[in-house]
C-alpha cells in the first residue's frame, strides 16, 4: 500500500511539474508587485484582437504565410499569456499556400463571442474575407469560410446589434484595391458567414488620416464606434470614430498617440472591458527586426470618447505609459509567458513554431519515447535563389530585445551521394544561417548569408571549417538595440568560438525577424538524409 501511495504522489508531482507555467528568462511583463511592465509580449502578434469568454481572454494576432496561423493566447488577467492553439492548421486556400508567399494570407484579424462561439474574421489581400469558429479554443476550429470575395478588402470586424441585424466593417489595401483609406460597411446575414451587400463607405482618411485600416467594431451607450489607426505601420496614431447611425457620418477623434514617448506608433489592436468594469487597449508597436510587440494601456470614458494611456499635456489624446498597475479582474494568477524553449520532450513540435509554409507531415517526426526532433534532408524547389523560398524552414519569433539560442544538432546524410545541409538560421529578407553539411565523408560547416534574399539574391558561404564528427553545437547571441547576431559554435559542448562577424538580422516581408532550424538536400535528391536536434534553448 506505501508503495502504491508513493506511486500516486510521484505522478501527481509529475503532473503538476508538467502543468507549471512557463516563465520565460527573457522577457516577463508581470513584475510580481502588482505591476506590469510594457511590452506585455515582446514577441511579434502584430495587429492584436482580444475578446473575453467568461473569464478567460484570448488574443490573436496577423500570421502572413506561416502556418500553422491565426495563434490562440489565453490569459486570465490580461498580462500573462500563454500560446494554446491555432485556429488555421494550414492556410487557405491550401494549394496556394504550399509554398512560401511571404507577406500574403492572413491580415489583420478580430476575434469576437457571438452564441457563446468564438468567431475570428480576417482578410486575405489577394482571396477576400474569411470567418473561422469554434466552441471550444483550446481545441478544433471549424473549415474556414470565404465569407466575402474581393481584392483588397481586410482588417474585416463583425458587429451583431441589439435588434438582431449584423454587419462587418473593414478597410483596403491600395497594393490589391488601387486605393485605401476607406472603410466600408456591409451587412451580413446573423450567421456571420457572407455579405448581403456591395457595402457603403462610411469614412474617408485620405485629407487627415493617410492609411486609415484595422478597423475594430463596438457599440456603447448608443454609438456606434470604429476604432481605426491611421498614419501607417511604425509612426501611426489610434483614431476613433462614432456616430448614431451605423452608416454615419462618424465624428472623428484621436485618443492615442507616440506623443512625447519612445513608444512609436501606437495603434490598432482591441478594446477590453473587465468584469470588474475597467476598461483597456491592446495595441502594437513596430520595433523594426523585433516585429510588432504588444502593449496593453489602461483605458477610460470621458464624453463617450475613450482615453487611452495617459494624457500627459492635456491635449485629450492619450500616450503609452511604459509601467502600470494590473487590471483588476477579481483574482491574483501566476506569471506566465508564451513557450519559447523546446526539449523536444512531447510528443509534437511546441506551438511556438511555425513552418515557412503550409507544412507537410513528412518534413519531421518526433516518435514517442524520442527525446529529440528528427528533421528529414528535403529537397528544396528547383528554381530556388536561397532557403528564402524554402517552405520547410522551422521558425519561431524574437522574443526580447537580448538573448541567446542554444542548440544541438547532427547530420546523418544517408546513403545517396547528394549534399544535405542542416543547421541555425536567422531568417528575414536578409538571412545567416550556421550550416552543418558533408561532401565525400567530411563534416563541414559554413556561416552563410544571403543579403536581400527577398529580392532574388542567392546564398554566399562566407567561411568554412572542418568539423571531426557528424554532431555539433551551435549558439546565436542576439544584442539590443539593433538585433545583432553573433554566432558561435563547438564540438564538445563546452567550448565555444565565434564564427564570423556579427549579422544584424533584418525584417521579413510585414513581419520580424525569426529564429529557427532547416534540414535540406540539393534539389536533384530524391530522398534519404535527416538531422537530429536534441534541444533548442532561449536563455539570457
Amino acid at each position: 500500500m506505501n508503495y502504491l501511495r508513493l506511486l500516486i504522489f510521484l505522478c501527481s508531482s509529475c503532473l503538476i511539474a508538467q502543468q507549471k507555467p512557463y516563465v520565460s528568462e527573457v522577457w516577463v511583463a508581470d513584475q510580481g508587485d502588482g505591476t506590469y511592465k510594457n511590452p506585455i509580449i515582446h514577441a511579434d502578434y502584430s495587429d492584436p484582437d482580444v475578446v473575453q469568454l467568461g473569464d478567460d481572454y484570448f488574443m490573436t494576432s496577423s500570421s502572413f504565410n506561416a502556418a500553422p496561423g491565426l495563434p490562440i493566447l489565453h490569459s486570465k488577467d490580461l498580462v500573462n499569456w500563454e500560446l494554446v492553439n491555432y485556429a488555421l492548421p494550414k492556410q487557405v486556400p491550401v494549394k496556394h499556400f504550399n509554398t512560401p508567399q511571404h507577406g500574403n494570407g492572413v491580415w489583420a484579424p478580430s476575434i469576437r463571442v457571438h452564441n457563446n462561439e468564438l468567431y475570428i474574421y480576417w482578410g486575405d489581400p489577394d482571396f477576400g474575407i474569411y470567418m473561422v469558429k469554434t466552441d471550444d479554443p483550446f481545441g478544433n476550429w471549424e473549415e474556414p469560410v470565404l465569407m466575402m470575395e474581393a481584392k483588397g478588402a481586410i482588417d474585416p470586424s463583425p458587429l451583431w446589434d441589439e435588434d438582431g441585424k449584423a454587419y462587418l466593417v473593414h478597410a483596403w489595401a491600395g497594393s490589391r484595391a488601387g486605393v485605401k483609406s476607406i472603410l466600408t460597411v456591409h451587412k451580413m446575414n446573423a450567421e456571420g458567414t457572407k455579405v448581403l451587400d456591395y457595402g457603403r463607405h462610411v469614412f474617408d482618411g485620405h485629407e487627415n488620416h493617410p492609411t486609415v485600416e484595422g478597423s475594430k467594431f463596438y457599440k456603447r451607450n448608443g454609438y456606434y464606434y470604429i476604432f481605426a489607426p491611421a498614419g501607417g505601420v511604425s509612426t501611426g496614431w489610434q483614431l476613433v470614430l462614432r456616430s448614431k447611425n451605423i452608416y454615419g457620418p462618424y465624428e472623428e477623434k484621436v485618443v492615442l498617440e507616440q506623443g512625447a514617448t519612445a513608444i512609436n506608433g501606437p495603434h490598432q489592436g482591441a478594446w477590453v472591458t473587465t468584469d470588474t468594469g475597467e476598461d483597456w487597449f491592446f495595441h502594437f508597436q513596430d520595433v523594426d527586426a523585433y516585429g510588432r510587440i504588444v502593449h496593453l494601456q489602461p483605458m477610460h470614458w470621458k464624453n463617450d470618447w475613450p482615453v487611452m494611456g495617459k494624457d500627459q499635456n492635456g491635449n485629450g489624446i492619450g500616450e503609452p505609459v511604459l509601467q502600470h498597475k494590473k487590471p483588476n479582474v477579481g483574482e491574483q494568477y501566476a506569471i506566465q509567458t508564451p513557450r519559447e524553449t523546446d526539449n523536444f520532450e512531447q510528443d509534437s513540435l511546441g506551438l511556438q513554431w511555425q513552418w515557412n509554409a503550409n507544412p507537410n507531415v513528412l518534413w519531421s517526426a518526433k516518435l514517442p519515447g524520442n527525446d529529440f526532433l528528427r528533421l528529414y534532408s528535403i529537397a528544396p524547389p528547383e528554381l530556388m535563389n536561397s532557403l528564402w523560398d524554402v517552405p520547410n524552414l522551422l521558425l519561431q519569433k524574437f522574443p526580447a530585445p537580448e538573448f541567446n539560442v542554444a542548440t544541438k544538432i547532427s547530420l546523418i546524410p544517408g546513403d545517396g551521394k547528394e549534399q544535405r545541409k542542416t543547421g541555425l538560421i536567422i531568417m528575414g529578407r536578409d538571412y545567416a544561417t550556421v550550416t552543418l553539411t558533408e561532401k565525400e565523408g567530411v563534416f563541414y560547416l559554413q556561416r552563410t548569408e544571403a543579403i536581400k534574399a527577398d529580392a532574388g539574391a542567392k546564398e554566399e558561404i562566407l567561411e568554412e571549417i572542418t568539423l571531426k564528427s557528424n554532431t555539433v553545437y551551435l549558439k546565436v547571441a542576439v544584442s539590443a538595440p539593433d538585433a545583432m547576431c553573433q554566432f558561435s559554435y563547438s564540438e564538445n559542448g563546452r567550448n565555444f568560438k565565434k564564427f564570423g562577424a556579427p549579422f544584424k538580422a533584418r525584417v521579413g516581408k510585414w513581419i520580424g525577424a525569426k529564429v529557427g532550424l532547416f534540414s535540406i538536400s540539393t534539389p536533384e535528391a530524391s530522398r534519404g538524409g535527416y538531422a537530429d536536434v536534441e534541444y533548442f534553448r532561449i536563455t539570457k
